[in-house]
């Protein structure tokens, strides 16, 4: 098993037991010194995909993940990975055991543009019902869109 960092939508543990049904939830964590943006515009979906970016001072809660063998494939083609829209990084999460190596999926693609109003309530209910702290998901909900 290999160790995975969700973020953004695939915090919802209802949404990961269906794209990785093998692959129990371990725990919560923080990325520091990375943020969470929106890019891809383009890519054709109702709006800018969630990303993440290296910046100081800013941290992303994560959702961690025991990636069965069997679930990476489907989490691949899930986040496009064939595709070339999002690709595999390895990144440390801090968690309340200690700092943990991990992979997680960004986006190919440049910063900027504004995800849909949906999509980003999709993202802080998710984040909420993972247990992120109370500020964190109002500073999602109130995010532009």
């Amino acid at each position: 098993m290999s160790l995975y960092a969700a973020y953004a939508g695939n915090l919802d543990a209802r949404l990961m037991s269906r794209r990785a049904p093998h692959s129990p939830l371990r725990g919560t964590g923080w990325i520091n010194g990375w943020r969470l943006t929106f890019g891809g515009e383009q890519m054709g979906w109702e709006g800018a995909l969630a990303t993440i970016v290296e910046a100081p001072r800013s941290q992303v809660f994560v959702a961690l993940y025991d990636i069965a063998p069997m679930d990476e494939e489907s989490m691949d083609r899930w986040e496009g990975v064939g595709l070339d829209v999002y690709r595999r990084m390895r990144i440390r999460v801090h968690t309340l055991d200690g700092d943990e190596a991990a992979w997680l999926y960004v986006l190919n693609g440049y910063e900027g543009g504004l995800p849909s109003a949906r999509y980003l309530g999709e993202i802080a209910d998710a984040a909420e019902s993972a247990g992120a702290p109370h500020d964190y998901v109002m500073e999602l909900r109130k995010r532009p869109c």
